[in-house]
């Protein structure tokens, strides 16, 4: 049985295109911060030796009704101490160097959310999400 999984929770008010953007890079970032943890990464290897990578547990994608409700996960993320990474409007400007000197200039309540990931102990994030739906 399978004991860790992945979440994201997206900000439903946001157009696809960016929901999405905001979810490759969350991914990355989760992958950096949980890089001393056992993520469950698999090289699915097919026949003709080709490398398939991907983690063995479930990656789960939610929504959320606003920012608010990211912005309130977030913070319990935080108590929790689960590893997680999110994603805002500040990091959607101009250059890396301009996304970081917006962030560094807005305080937190300010933050527009497009998402947050986690990872950790599977009964951990379902008692955590239990309130969000199935992106679909």
């Amino acid at each position: 049985m399978l004991t860790h999984k992945l979440v994201a929770v997206l900000n439903k008010k946001i157009e696809i295109g960016k929901a999405m953007n905001a979810l490759a890079h969350m991914s990355i970032g989760l992958a950096n911060l949980c890089k001393d943890k056992d993520m469950g990464v698999i090289n699915y290897e097919d026949s003709d030796g080709g490398a398939h990578f991907a983690s063995k547990y479930p990656y789960i994608i939610l929504k959320a009704d606003n920012s608010n409700k990211i912005r309130t996960l977030r913070n319990t993320l935080i108590e929790k101490k689960i590893p997680f990474a999110s994603f805002t409007n500040a990091m959607t400007i101009g250059t890396w160097e301009e996304q970081v000197a917006k962030s560094k200039a807005t305080k937190e309540i300010d933050l527009e959310y497009y998402g947050v990931c986690m990872f950790g102990e599977k009964s951990d994030l379902d008692e955590l999400t239990r309130k969000f739906s199935l992106w679909n």
